[in-house]
């Protein structure tokens, strides 16, 4: 049978090399990279292709959900584990629309992380006790995201804070389009995309475009094409 390739992304050594070492004892399973941080972790990811990568949400430099998005947005094969010293379920909804096929608290005992990458590996999605195939998560995240929508969404045609620009490159960050295939779509440069997304953050008051998505999701604003965001 051949290895499982994994990529391991935390800033905190002992923990990182804790994971390493739990996974390592199993000897379907390869670590072939290891990184403190965001962005040399996102390369690492790119470079060498893993069929798994543990990532830390909190990073310095790109968090855990903007790498995730990152790789998913170029398609990359590389199914990510996303994991939490804080679980919630808003932060499982994050990890879901950014794209990570399975979501976990810090304090998973090693048996079950590695049982978990497995699973990961064979094409299933995790969110909590949830073991979900591809349809199955498909209409899990669906129901997800109407629930939020009913708790925060008001009658009628919400207001919202943004420009027609804004509202349109909102839409297509919905879509999980990357920042250089929006400014291809709108006819824009580069940095006027990063400029308006830059803009949408700071009108919401979070930290990324994932954050953004459910931030706008949840009040109504924008709707998730479910058939373009599963589609392979």
């Amino acid at each position: 049978m051949e290895q499982i390739t994994i990529v391991i992304v935390d800033d905190h050594p002992l923990f990182r090399q804790g994971v390493a070492d739990a996974l390592s004892l199993d000897s379907r399973l390869k670590i072939i990279g290891q990184s403190a941080h965001g962005e040399k972790g996102l390369e690492m990811i790119m470079s060498l292709r893993p069929n798994v990568a543990v990532v830390d949400v909190n990073l310095p430099g790109m968090n855990g959900q903007q790498i995730t998005h990152e790789v998913t947005s170029e398609k990359n094969a590389t199914r990510v584990i996303l994991m939490t010293a804080y679980d919630d379920g808003e932060q499982m909804l994050h990890a879901s629309i950014a794209g990570a096929s399975a979501f976990c608290s810090k304090d998973i005992q090693p048996e079950d992380l590695t049982k978990l990458v497995f699973q990961v590996a064979e094409g299933k999605y995790v969110m909590g006790s949830q073991v979900m195939n591809h349809k199955e998560f498909e209409v899990w995240l669906k129901r997800q995201l109407e629930s939020v929508r009913r708790s925060y969404s008001e009658p009628g045609s919400p207001f919202h804070p943004l420009s027609d620009r804004e509202m349109e490159v909102l839409a297509l960050v919905v879509e999980g389009k990357s920042n250089k295939e929006i400014a291809k779509l709108l006819g824009i440069s580069h940095q006027t995309v990063k400029n308006h997304i830059t803009s949408i953050l700071r009108k919401f008051g979070v930290e990324d475009r994932t954050q953004a998505v459910v931030y706008a999701l949840k009040r109504g604003w924008v709707k998730l094409d479910y058939e373009a965001r599963f589609q392979e």
